[in-house]
C-alpha cells in the first residue's frame, strides 16, 4: 500500500494543475458550510450576550431593530431621536435607572458615544490607562481604537464632520484623550466615549467664541449698545476646548430639548420592569422594548436565510461531487496507455484500483487538512469578523 501511495503522490505532483483544482473544489465544498455555521454561532453568541445584558431600551416610536443596533452595537443607522425630557420622565417614575446615549458622530471611522458615567458601571468597563472624561471636550478610547490609531492618554482626536459643506458653521471638534479602557471583548472596544455635552458641541448646540466685551478687535463687532453686543461672521468659533476657553462654551435653549438616540433603562426588579413597560405600551411618542426579544427575532430571520444557504451549498456540493467523479472517470480513460503498460509489467487490475484509490485518498486528506486550517482560522478570528460585519 505504501508503494501505491508513493506512486500516486508522484503522479499528483506531475500534474499540479489538475491536483490543485481537485483539492480546491473539495476544500471549498467542505469548508463553506462549516465556516458558515461557525460564523453564525459566533454571531448568535455575540448578539445574544450584549442584548441579554441590556434589560430595557427606551427610544422614539419607530424601527425597534434600528434602535437596538444603534444603541447596543453603535450602528450607523441613526434612529429617530428623543429629548433629554425622556430621561427626566424615567427618573420621575422611579422604576429604573436611566442611562442616556447619543450615538451619531464618528472619528476616523469609529463611533463617538455620548453618555454618562453610569454607562461604564452598567457595562462593567474598567480603565486601563488615564481616567474617565470629566470636562467638556474630553474622551476615553476603547482598547481596539487606541491600538489601531496608536493613541494614548494626552493625545488628541478630531471628530469627523457629517457634511464637508456644512453651511451651519458646525466645525470638527478636537477632543482630548484622557484615558483608554481595558479590553471588554465587546463593541465598547471599538468606540470613543465622551459625555453628552461634548456630542452636543459637535452637533453645534453648544459653542464658544470670543468675549465681545473684552475683544480688542473692533472689526468683529457689527453693532454695540449699552445692553447688547452683536458680532459679525468674523467672530472666532473654537474647535478645541481647553482650560483657557472652557468657560466661553455655552448652550442655548432648554436642556430638556437636547437630543438623544436612546436611553438604557435598568429596572430595580421584574415588577418594576413590567410596570414601566406597561406605562409606555400605548404611547404615541416613545417605546420601551426588550433588546433580547428584538435580537431573537433578527436571529430567526438569519437562520431562515441559513436554511436556504444550506440547501444551495448541498446542491453545489452534489454537483461538485458529480464533477469529481467525471474527472476521475475521464482520467482513467485518458490513462489507458498507462494501464496497459502496468498490465504488461505483470500488475493485476487490483493494483490499478489501489493506485486510483491512493490518489483519491491523498486528495481528500490534503483537502481535509486545508479545510481544518481554514476552520481553525475562522474560529480564531470569528469574533473580529462578526464585529466587522455587524458593526
Amino acid at each position: 500500500m505504501i508503494d501505491s501511495l508513493y506512486i500516486a503522490w508522484r503522479y499528483l505532483l506531475f500534474n499540479p494543475a489538475r491536483s490543485l483544482t481537485l483539492v480546491a473544489c473539495i476544500t471549498l465544498v467542505a469548508f463553506l458550510p462549516l465556516s458558515l455555521q461557525l460564523l453564525l454561532d459566533e454571531a448568535e453568541r455575540s448578539l445574544r450576550s450584549r442584548s441579554v445584558d441590556t434589560p430595557l431600551l427606551a427610544g422614539a416610536k419607530g424601527s425597534a431593530l434600528d434602535l437596538v443596533m444603534n444603541s447596543l452595537y453603535f450602528d450607523d443607522q441613526l434612529p429617530t431621536t428623543v429629548s433629554m425630557g425622556l430621561v427626566e420622565r424615567l427618573e420621575q417614575d422611579g422604576l429604573a435607572i436611566p442611562v442616556p446615549l447619543y450615538v451619531r458622530f464618528k472619528t476616523r471611522g469609529f463611533p463617538i458615544v455620548g453618555t454618562t458615567l453610569d454607562y461604564f458601571d452598567f457595562r462593567g468597563l474598567t480603565i486601563g490607562q488615564g481616567r474617565l472624561p470629566a470636562l467638556l471636550g474630553e474622551c476615553i478610547l476603547g482598547s481596539e481604537v487606541a491600538t489601531q490609531l496608536g493613541l494614548k492618554a494626552g493625545d488628541h482626536l478630531v471628530s469627523t464632520p457629517e457634511n464637508l459643506f456644512d453651511l451651519a458653521g458646525i466645525y470638527p471638534l478636537r477632543m482630548k484623550v484622557v484615558g483608554v479602557l481595558k479590553p471588554s471583548h465587546s463593541e465598547d472596544d471599538r468606540a470613543v466615549f465622551s459625555d453628552l455635552k461634548t456630542t452636543w458641541v459637535i452637533q453645534g448646540l453648544g459653542h464658544g467664541h470670543q468675549d465681545l466685551a473684552r475683544t480688542d478687535d473692533p472689526s468683529v463687532i457689527l453693532d454695540k449698545s449699552d445692553s447688547n453686543v452683536t458680532a459679525n461672521a468674523k467672530l472666532l468659533q473654537y474647535t478645541e476646548i481647553n482650560s483657557s476657553n472652557l468657560n466661553a462654551f455655552h448652550f442655548h435653549g432648554s436642556p430638556k430639548a437636547y437630543p438623544l438616540s436612546a436611553v438604557i433603562a435598568y429596572p430595580e426588579d421584574k415588577r418594576s420592569e413590567t410596570i414601566l413597560r406597561g406605562r409606555y405600551v400605548d404611547s404615541d411618542k416613545y417605546q420601551i422594548l426588550v433588546p433580547s426579544e428584538v435580537i431573537d427575532g433578527l436571529l430567526e430571520n438569519i437562520f431562515r436565510i441559513k436554511q436556504v444557504l444550506d440547501t444551495v451549498v448541498l446542491i453545489v456540493g452534489l454537483a461538485t461531487l458529480l464533477a469529481l467523479v467525471l474527472v476521475f472517470t475521464l482520467s482513467i480513460r485518458l490513462r489507458q496507455r498507462e494501464m496497459e503498460t502496468i498490465f504488461k509489467l505483470g500488475c493485476s487490475r487490483l493494483t490499478m484500483v489501489r493506485l486510483l484509490a491512493a490518489e483519491i485518498a491523498i486528495v481528500v486528506l490534503v483537502s481535509v487538512a486545508l479545510g481544518g486550517l481554514l476552520a481553525g482560522a475562522t474560529t480564531r478570528f470569528s469574533d473580529v469578523l462578526i464585529r466587522t460585519l455587524i458593526a
